[in-house]
């Protein structure tokens, strides 16, 4: 147990660190530390999602009895996974971090202290830090010791909710790099918003569904003959999944809609560019663009999507 939880401890980690130097170092990248943190950050949160999902799918196929069944890969890798979610909410702020000294903030109010931009970062993130706390303090335990082996069919099932996560992720880089307005980034939402509601918003009630079939029970009167225990966790795990959901859906049809929008307006003739002072020299200046793609205006739906 404690050579698998030191292994999760290195790995996640370690392969942040790892994406940030090669990102920030590799000829022809050359990234600055904030371009490189939040795109390693996704490409942790989109590895971690694939390997979860693989296990998910190995796991779930390979129980016939879905009470009784067992497979090695489900402790393993709860396991395996616990250090995960820890080290999420450090590199998360981290992404929280230099967005803020990107977005020019301390160039209005002066460098903001390390507790000051934590306490904002908790603010900002409440929830989903929220859902890696009780991840660690109680899903861990619960799958690990609580169920004595049984039910490891649903969690795999569970694991497959982070089907949804590398689209999350990708979104958040081409947001990041003002990609808005390309085929790619609409084709992504639409993958983010079918993935988001069958892995995690359906998931619960599938599970239901399922325990219906094996114990022969109408699935509306599944609540009244599982432990409450189960009732209560599906609905604090669920209630959030629902939440971050309608965000997506509120996203998305402002995407949608300002494309409409912009494809309706009728073309206007183009009008000469205005006149710009010159400096003594006679060049006229040009202002400075942040080089990773963020100013103060960053839209809203980055901050409304999960990580995962």
């Amino acid at each position: 147990m404690l050579s698998i939880l030191a292994a999760g401890t290195v790995f996640f980690p370690g392969l942040f660190l790892l994406s940030k130097q090669c990102l920030k170092r590799i000829p022809g990248l050359s990234w600055s530390e904030g371009d490189a943190v939040v795109v390693s950050a996704r490409l942790v949160s989109s590895v971690q999602a694939i390997m979860a999902s693989s296990a998910g799918y190995i796991i779930s196929t390979s129980c016939d009895d879905i009470i009784e069944d067992q497979h090695w890969l489900t402790s393993a890798y709860i396991l395996f996974a616990v250090p995960y979610f820890i080290y999420d909410i450090y590199a998360m702020f981290q992404c929280y971090w230099h967005k803020l000294r990107v977005k020019g903030h301390e160039v209005d109010n002066g460098p903001k202290p390390m507790g000051v931009a934590f306490t904002s970062y908790l603010r900002r993130e409440f929830l989903m830090v929220l859902h890696h706390v009780v991840m660690v303090t109680v899903c861990f335990p619960v799958s690990v010791f609580w169920r004595q082996g049984r039910g490891d069919f649903f969690q795999g099932v569970m694991f497959l909710a982070e089907l949804s996560t590398p689209s999350v992720c990708l979104g958040k880089i081409l947001i990041q790099y003002k990609q808005q307005h390309t085929l790619l980034h609409k084709v992504n939402g639409l993958l983010m918003l079918v993935t988001f509601f069958v892995c995690r918003v359906l998931l619960f009630p599938y599970l239901y569904y399922v325990y219906g079939r094996y114990a022969s029970i109408p699935f509306h009167l599944v609540p009244l003959y599982v432990p409450w225990q189960c009732n209560l966790g599906a609905a604090f795990l669920m209630a959030p999944q629902v939440y971050w959901f309608t965000l997506i859906c509120r996203g998305a049809l402002r995407l949608f809609r300002g494309s409409s929008t912009r494809s309706s307006r009728p073309s206007r003739p183009a009008s000469p560019p205005p006149l710009k002072p010159e400096h003594p020299d006679g060049h006229a200046p040009t202002p400075a663009q942040p080089s990773n793609g963020y100013n103060a205006r960053m839209t809203e739906h980055e901050s409304a999507t999960p990580t995962h």
